[in-house]
């Protein structure tokens, strides 16, 4: 039974899916190994994190229900750093959102398939809404870190802007929001270099993600040649 179970989630995903969530998992390992062996708590974020992104990359809803734990973890793991930004980020509108994401996913799924959601096409005004939430939610965000003493206030403050609109547009099922992903692990790469300067244990976050930013790239191209294929089975 277990077997047969194993045999069907490697069925699942492609060869080189497979084959990229290996090599991701053991870069985080082996990161950790040089760089941290004591905090658990990241090893255990990270694994879920590069985990939950291989599952969004096929249109699963499964990814936002791991999207919801990492962002907890790694709210915590931020804290440890004063990056409050991160934390309030994660815990108080990645996690939420991930949520109204994993319904709405869940709702819209392709062609009856709940593995796998129907890519949506965002309008002008989704567009609209999101430029005007994210002005406002940056802008808010900016004082309330400020007024926090959040250390690198500005890499944390374009971290909360790449985070909202990617998950808006995780929200909206728009491929676009694994490049708004992909943004944002830039800016946190950069964010937990600057925190390994003071702790080397923290070179293993950046590490993560680096990681993350591969596999959000995958995430994109599969996604739109998830719309290609199903606009082309539509017509």
């Amino acid at each position: 039974m277990v077997k047969d179970r194993i045999k069907s989630v490697a069925g699942y995903f492609t060869k080189g899916e497979i084959l990229l969530w290996l090599v991701s998992v053991s870069t985080i390992v082996i990161s950790f190994l040089i760089f941290d062996r004591g905090s658990f708590l990241t090893l255990i974020a990270s694994l879920i994190g590069v985990t939950s992104l291989i599952f969004n990359a096929k249109g699963n809803p499964f990814g936002q229900v791991l999207i919801i734990i990492f962002s907890v973890f790694y709210g915590i793991i931020s804290y440890s750093f004063a990056y409050y930004g991160e934390m309030i980020t994660y815990l108080g509108m990645t996690a939420p959102m991930s949520v109204f994401s994993l319904i709405s996913w869940l709702k819209n799924p392709y062609n009856d398939n709940k593995s796998e959601v129907k890519v949506n096409k965002i309008s002008l005004r989704d567009i609209v809404i999101m430029i005007c939430l994210s002005a406002i939610v940056t802008t808010a965000f900016y004082f309330i870190l400020n007024v926090l003493n959040t250390a690198n206030l500005i890499p944390s403050t374009v971290s909360v802007l790449t985070s909202f609109i990617a998950v808006f547009l995780t929200f909206r099922r728009s491929p676009y929001f694994a490049i708004a992903y992909a943004l944002n692990d830039i800016v946190l790469v950069v964010m937990w270099i600057m925190a390994s300067l003071s702790d080397m244990s923290y070179i293993s976050v950046a590490v993560c993600f680096l990681i993350f930013l591969v596999n959000d790239i995958y995430g994109f191209i599969n996604w739109k040649k998830m719309q290609k294929r199903q606009n082309d089975l539509f017509f």
